[in-house]
Protein backbone atom coordinates (compact mmCIF):
# COMPACT_ATOMS: atom_id res chain seq x y z
CA UNK A 1 0.00 0.00 0.00
CA UNK A 2 1.52 3.42 -1.10
CA UNK A 3 2.19 5.30 1.88
CA UNK A 4 5.18 7.86 1.34
CA UNK A 5 3.92 11.17 -0.79
CA UNK A 6 6.03 13.47 -2.70
CA UNK A 7 4.29 16.89 -3.44
CA UNK A 8 4.71 19.64 -5.36
CA UNK A 9 2.72 22.59 -5.60
CA UNK A 10 2.81 25.51 -8.57
CA UNK A 11 0.80 28.76 -9.42
CA UNK A 12 0.80 29.12 -13.13
CA UNK A 13 0.70 33.37 -13.61
CA UNK A 14 -1.02 32.99 -17.27
CA UNK A 15 -2.34 29.67 -18.00
CA UNK A 16 -5.84 28.47 -17.28
CA UNK A 17 -6.32 24.67 -15.95
CA UNK A 18 -7.39 23.49 -19.22
CA UNK A 19 -4.63 24.27 -20.90
CA UNK A 20 -2.43 23.05 -17.91
CA UNK A 21 -4.25 19.87 -18.42
CA UNK A 22 -4.00 19.79 -21.93
CA UNK A 23 0.28 19.85 -21.62
CA UNK A 24 -0.32 16.77 -19.73
CA UNK A 25 -2.18 15.11 -22.34
CA UNK A 26 -1.46 16.22 -25.81
CA UNK A 27 1.75 14.78 -27.25
CA UNK A 28 2.88 17.56 -29.12
CA UNK A 29 3.16 19.71 -25.92
CA UNK A 30 4.40 16.95 -23.74
CA UNK A 31 7.31 16.86 -25.96
CA UNK A 32 8.42 20.32 -25.36
CA UNK A 33 7.68 20.60 -21.77
CA UNK A 34 9.92 17.37 -21.71
CA UNK A 35 12.52 18.53 -23.43
CA UNK A 36 12.85 21.81 -21.46
CA UNK A 37 12.89 19.88 -18.19
CA UNK A 38 15.53 17.51 -19.80
CA UNK A 39 18.10 20.82 -20.73
CA UNK A 40 17.76 22.30 -17.39
CA UNK A 41 18.39 18.67 -15.47
CA UNK A 42 21.23 17.34 -17.61
CA UNK A 43 22.20 19.19 -21.03
CA UNK A 44 23.12 15.54 -22.80
CA UNK A 45 19.61 14.47 -23.26
CA UNK A 46 17.14 14.22 -25.54
CA UNK A 47 13.15 13.21 -25.76
CA UNK A 48 13.36 10.18 -28.26
CA UNK A 49 9.12 9.58 -27.99
CA UNK A 50 6.07 10.69 -26.62
CA UNK A 51 3.02 7.84 -26.40
CA UNK A 52 0.06 8.98 -25.04
CA UNK A 53 -3.64 7.66 -25.04
CA UNK A 54 -5.25 9.48 -23.04
CA UNK A 55 -8.44 7.79 -21.39
CA UNK A 56 -9.29 5.77 -18.59
CA UNK A 57 -7.18 2.76 -18.48
CA UNK A 58 -5.08 4.30 -21.83
CA UNK A 59 -1.77 4.11 -21.53
CA UNK A 60 1.46 6.35 -21.73
CA UNK A 61 5.34 6.14 -22.33
CA UNK A 62 7.98 8.71 -22.02
CA UNK A 63 11.13 8.01 -23.20
CA UNK A 64 14.25 9.90 -23.08
CA UNK A 65 17.95 9.41 -23.67
CA UNK A 66 20.09 10.83 -20.86
CA UNK A 67 23.69 10.55 -20.77
CA UNK A 68 23.72 8.12 -23.05
CA UNK A 69 21.33 5.61 -21.48
CA UNK A 70 17.57 5.38 -22.50
CA UNK A 71 15.06 6.32 -19.95
CA UNK A 72 11.47 5.34 -19.97
CA UNK A 73 8.62 6.10 -17.58
CA UNK A 74 5.18 5.03 -18.09
CA UNK A 75 1.68 4.37 -16.75
CA UNK A 76 -1.70 3.97 -17.00
CA UNK A 77 -4.53 6.79 -16.82
CA UNK A 78 -7.01 5.93 -13.54
CA UNK A 79 -9.25 9.51 -14.19
CA UNK A 80 -9.34 12.17 -16.29
CA UNK A 81 -11.14 15.26 -15.28
CA UNK A 82 -9.92 18.03 -18.00
CA UNK A 83 -9.00 21.36 -16.63
CA UNK A 84 -9.40 19.81 -12.88
CA UNK A 85 -8.03 16.26 -12.65
CA UNK A 86 -5.32 13.84 -14.03
CA UNK A 87 -4.59 10.66 -11.84
CA UNK A 88 -2.15 7.98 -13.10
CA UNK A 89 0.33 5.21 -12.59
CA UNK A 90 4.07 6.36 -12.49
CA UNK A 91 6.98 3.29 -13.51
CA UNK A 92 10.33 3.12 -14.50
CA UNK A 93 10.87 -0.44 -13.93
CA UNK A 94 9.06 -3.56 -14.66
CA UNK A 95 8.98 -4.24 -10.81
CA UNK A 96 6.98 -0.76 -10.21
CA UNK A 97 4.55 -2.10 -12.58
CA UNK A 98 3.81 -5.49 -11.39
CA UNK A 99 3.57 -3.94 -7.63
CA UNK A 100 1.11 -0.90 -9.23
CA UNK A 101 2.16 1.30 -6.09
CA UNK A 102 2.75 4.23 -7.52
CA UNK A 103 -0.08 7.07 -8.16
CA UNK A 104 0.41 10.87 -9.46
CA UNK A 105 -2.33 12.98 -8.79
CA UNK A 106 -2.34 16.47 -10.51
CA UNK A 107 -5.19 19.03 -9.19
CA UNK A 108 -5.98 21.71 -10.98
CA UNK A 109 -8.21 24.87 -9.87
CA UNK A 110 -8.59 28.41 -11.10
CA UNK A 111 -6.09 31.42 -9.53
CA UNK A 112 -7.22 34.58 -10.81
CA UNK A 113 -5.85 34.59 -14.31
CA UNK A 114 -4.06 31.61 -13.79
CA UNK A 115 -3.66 28.19 -12.14
CA UNK A 116 -2.70 26.49 -8.92
CA UNK A 117 -1.75 23.14 -9.31
CA UNK A 118 -0.98 20.27 -6.75
CA UNK A 119 1.21 17.19 -7.79
CA UNK A 120 1.02 14.27 -5.16
CA UNK A 121 2.81 11.27 -6.18
CA UNK A 122 1.99 8.50 -3.74
CA UNK A 123 4.40 5.60 -3.39
CA UNK A 124 6.07 2.67 -1.24
CA UNK A 125 6.97 3.63 1.91
CA UNK A 126 10.17 1.85 0.82
CA UNK A 127 11.12 4.98 -1.20
CA UNK A 128 10.36 7.32 1.45
CA UNK A 129 13.90 8.64 1.74
CA UNK A 130 13.47 10.02 -2.48
CA UNK A 131 10.19 12.32 -1.59
CA UNK A 132 12.13 15.38 -1.42
CA UNK A 133 13.82 14.42 -4.44
CA UNK A 134 10.99 13.24 -6.15
CA UNK A 135 8.64 16.25 -5.42
CA UNK A 136 11.59 18.92 -6.94
CA UNK A 137 11.09 16.70 -10.01
CA UNK A 138 7.70 17.32 -10.23
CA UNK A 139 8.51 20.71 -9.18
CA UNK A 140 10.64 21.28 -12.21
CA UNK A 141 8.23 19.73 -14.58
CA UNK A 142 5.51 21.83 -13.95
CA UNK A 143 8.11 24.75 -14.15
CA UNK A 144 8.87 23.56 -17.59
CA UNK A 145 5.20 22.97 -18.44
CA UNK A 146 5.34 26.83 -17.04
CA UNK A 147 7.84 28.16 -19.19
CA UNK A 148 7.06 26.11 -22.92
CA UNK A 149 3.51 27.38 -22.66
CA UNK A 150 4.96 31.15 -22.11
CA UNK A 151 4.98 32.76 -25.63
Amino acid sequence: MPNAVATAVYHFAQHSPGKVYDAWIDPVLVRRWMARNLEVVSGASQVTGIEIDPRVGGRYRFSSLRDGENSDSWGYYRELDPGRRLVFSWFVDAEEEREDNSTVTLLLEPDGSGTRAVLSHEMDERWAEYVPQTAAAWRGMLQAIDETLSP
